[in-house]
């Protein structure tokens, strides 16, 4: 058996999503989002987290889903991207499971009609389950990390 990892499980549509426990901060409730101008379309805008004011992106309009009202269950995951903290909105973060590494596949193509690039992997759980692994640091381009880390002044 591979090494085991904790990741945490969300959800985007049907399809659910897992990031690494030692990348993700803290899970949030929907908060007040403050828009900025002239950035890209998925970036919402900005949060203040405790004092500590955070870039907010929309992952659904990341990836090019349909995006849909945000709902009771709706959820803003922190993550630490490159030493710099970014928010994720998805649909709802509900569970964290342990994950074999080994069962971590390199992903086809083109997952729910995301590119590979911002994927890690395809993990299988059970016998029906997949969990898309999120690849972070594309997930965030340099360029939008600069443009993000601008905001952050």
């Amino acid at each position: 058996m591979g090494e085991e990892i904790k990741v945490i499980v969300f959800k985007l549509g049907s399809e659910e999503y897992g990031i690494e426990v030692d990348k993700v901060q803290t899970i949030e409730r929907m908060l007040p989002i403050t828009r900025v101008p002239k950035t890209y379309a998925f970036v919402r805008g900005v949060i203040n987290l405790r004092g500590v004011v955070i870039p907010v992106i929309d992952l659904r309009g990341r990836f090019g889903l349909e995006e849909t009202e945000y709902t009771d269950q709706t959820r803003i995951i922190i993550v630490a991207v490159n030493d710099m903290e970014v928010g994720f909105i998805v649909d709802s973060a509900n569970d964290v499971i342990d994950l074999h590494t080994d069962r971590i596949e390199t992903p086809p193509e083109v997952v729910g009609g995301i590119k590979a690039k911002y994927l890690d992997g395809v993990a299988k759980i059970g016998d029906d389950r997949l969990l898309i692994m999120l690849n972070l640091s594309e997930v965030l381009n340099k360029n939008e990390i600069i443009q993000l880390e601008s905001l952050e002044e």
